[in-house]
């Protein structure tokens, strides 16, 4: 089967790339195999193919399933071809009109019955606890047993962060001092559940410059996983209960610290472009969606820093610095930290890997792309890794653990709040 009539890759975007060339050193699988095939403009070519009514065959759903999503083609192209809107309408046609294989069918199915939704992860936590508590999670990892079973579940295994009691954040949180508006904030999926502490230095953040922060606990998924994975109906489902929750709370932003779920709540308004109760809603939620990083410059910050004698590396989440173009606002409220000195990271716009459920689904292109990732960080000689996304933080932890080696991490707002709160940062200097 070919394409159908729902939003089709269009011609007019197909036509915009000119075959230069300017993507193939940015794009990850060009670089790990050379393929043509695997590359944006090749990805291009087959699209253009399909849409004159070739098949989608499996081989061909297979150059577009590696794709990583991680648009830096789109950063580095000079014609300004919409890549993004090209793959996004294409894994929904791939989504529609192929079947996968069983195997295929099977992960995907229990991938998006479990991390879209919060109260099923917080239920994984306590096994997950256990199991890591007990030593297996590191007898596993040594052994390489589940890596031999199943490469996607030993992913998923070594992905996994240690786990400590969650830090959760209250519906709403005042603003110290003189308050400077009201915003929303995402809570998220993975973030809640796996890296709690990067919610409650988020409201803190946010409070201690002047904002409440109301964060609604009826929330659910913001539906990115879905929309990047071509799951169209369900991305509309989580998108328009995420408007009604927002609307509701009356705010004047929603603020967001994963990179992957900013850049999916940006693109709200071409995702629901065809729902009359709902784009004009969605292009209206849309302009009151911020990363936190963007806020906080855009708004102007007015909490004193405190000193962090810390060297840190700064890695580009993709769907921060690719998508929302958010490249800047990160460096510059780091570098307004006294005492903390910057480096940056060697080919920074290739992909760790990560990319939402990339890892999950293609686990050994991944592994190499975190590895070289990995290695890139290390050499900065820095002593804290900081990033804006779960994924990546997971992503780079795993690949220095295969490599032997350990470094701290952090979400950029846990920099911030340290500084503001006057504390140390006790990983940085471990």
């Amino acid at each position: 089967m070919s394409f159908d009539d729902h939003r089709p890759p269009s011609a007019e975007l197909l036509a915009d790339c000119v075959h230069c060339g300017f993507c193939l050193p940015t794009c990850p699988t060009y670089v790990l195999w050379g393929e043509e095939m695997d590359s944006p403009r090749g990805r291009i070519h087959l699209m253009d193919q399909v849409r004159q009514g070739e098949p989608l065959s499996p081989s061909t759903v297979q150059h577009f399933d590696a794709c990583l999503g991680c648009l830096a083609c789109v950063t580095a192209c000079p014609s300004g071809v919409q890549y993004d809107v090209l793959i996004s309408a294409t894994r929904a046609q791939v989504e529609r009109n192929h079947e996968r294989p069983t195997g295929q069918r099977a992960l995907r199915t229990a991938i998006f019955q479990l991390f879209p939704y919060p109260r099923r992860l917080r239920a994984l936590r306590g096994p997950l606890r256990l199991h890591q508590r007990s030593g297996l999670s590191r007898l596993l990892r040594r052994s390489r047993l589940l890596q031999r079973i199943s490469p996607s579940l030993a992913a998923m295994e070594s992905l996994a962060p240690p786990l400590s009691r969650a830090e959760r954040v209250p519906e709403r949180v005042a603003a110290a001092g003189e308050r400077r508006g009201v915003v929303g904030m995402l809570l998220g999926c993975v973030q809640r559940e796996f890296f709690p502490g990067v919610n409650a230095a988020t409201a803190r953040v946010l409070a201690a410059e002047g904002f409440d922060v109301i964060a609604p606990a009826s929330q659910g998924c913001c539906g990115a996983l879905s929309a990047h994975s071509g799951r169209e109906p369900e991305a509309q489902r989580f998108a328009r209960k995420l408007i009604d929750t927002f609307e509701q709370a009356g705010v004047d932003a929603v603020v967001v610290n994963s990179a992957g779920c900013g850049s999916s709540m940006k693109e709200y308004a071409e995702l629901l472009a065809d729902d009359p109760s709902y784009s004009d809603r969605a292009a209206a939620f849309v302009d009151r969606v911020r990363d936190i990083s963007e806020f906080l410059v855009e708004v102007g910050t007015v909490a004193p820093r405190h000193p962090l004698e810390v060297t840190v590396a700064y890695h580009d989440a993709c769907h921060l610095a690719h998508a929302q173009g958010v490249r800047s606002q990160p460096r510059e409220l780091l570098r307004a930290i006294p005492g903390l000195e910057l480096r940056e990271i060697k080919d920074s716009a290739i992909c760790c890997g990560s990319a939402g459920i990339y890892n999950l689904l293609n686990p050994e292109p991944a592994q190499e792309l975190g590895d070289a990732k990995a290695k890139n960080v290390l050499a900065t000689g820095a002593a804290l890794l900081v990033t804006a996304n779960p994924g990546c933080l997971m992503q780079v932890t795993s690949s220095l653990e295969r490599q032997g080696k350990s470094m701290a991490t952090a979400h950029t707002v846990e920099v911030l709040d340290a500084s503001i709160r006057g504390q140390s940062l006790p990983a940085a200097s471990e």
